[in-house]
């Protein structure tokens, strides 16, 4: 939920975003709770999420009592992000070129599910604007499709039903592409990045890196 042309384009998620958290976010939800224990939260800790949609994935670390700020596209996300939150969290909106923060500002910088809908030529410059605005010392927290072996019996159903939630809202092209391109790691690689952890979930479909800048 990260790119589009302008900011004062149309809102491309106005007609989910109304749905988002009843239809998509108990798909996500159990992933969310398994990305807390990889890298967990602390309370003085600044926390970035790019492409934080209606809010969810910003609410756990609100309540460990972290400063969080997110950024998202669309309007109308941001809307439902800000009747959750309240005041107990910064809301930017952005055209996704860049995020409008100061270097090295933020402890964590997490993204969500927002790498297969970015488009393929921008991948790159957005983990490497993420890795500007954290410290030296901090991470990246990044939760994407993954295209390995499927585990047991949800490995093949989450497939099937992801391919049918990427065609539903709009960003099937998107997926294929990130599949193509070997997915998150593809783009840490190139970036000049490690993975320095991988968690894999939701029967293989799923993987949750930490990231870093290559030793």
């Amino acid at each position: 939920m990260l790119y589009a042309p302008t900011v004062t384009a149309i809102d491309p998620y106005r007609r989910v975003a109304g749905v988002y958290d009843r239809l998509i976010e108990p798909v996500q939800a159990g992933v969310r709770r398994v990305a807390l224990d990889v890298v967990p939260p602390q309370p003085t800790w600044q926390v970035l999420d790019v492409g934080c949609g209606t809010g969810t994935g910003m609410t756990p670390y609100v309540e460990a009592g972290c400063t969080v700020t997110g950024v998202d596209v669309s309007a109308a996300m941001l809307q439902k992000a800000r009747a959750r939150l309240g005041d107990r969290a910064e809301l930017h909106l952005t055209d996704g070129d860049t995020l409008p923060f100061e270097g090295g500002r933020f402890d964590l910088v997490t993204a969500s599910m927002v790498f297969h809908e970015v488009p393929a030529d921008a991948r790159v410059a957005l983990v490497t604007e993420m890795t500007r605005v954290a410290g030296s010392d901090s991470r990246l927290l990044i939760t994407d499709f993954r295209f390995g072996s499927l585990r047991g019996w949800k490995g093949p159903a989450f497939r099937a039903l992801s391919e049918v939630i990427e065609r539903f809202s709009g960003h099937h092209s998107g997926y294929r592409s990130f599949k193509a391109s070997n997915g998150i790691p593809g783009v840490v690689t190139e970036a000049g990045l490690a993975i320095e952890r991988e968690k894999i979930v939701a029967g293989g479909n799923v993987a949750i890196y930490e990231v870093v800048p290559k030793p």
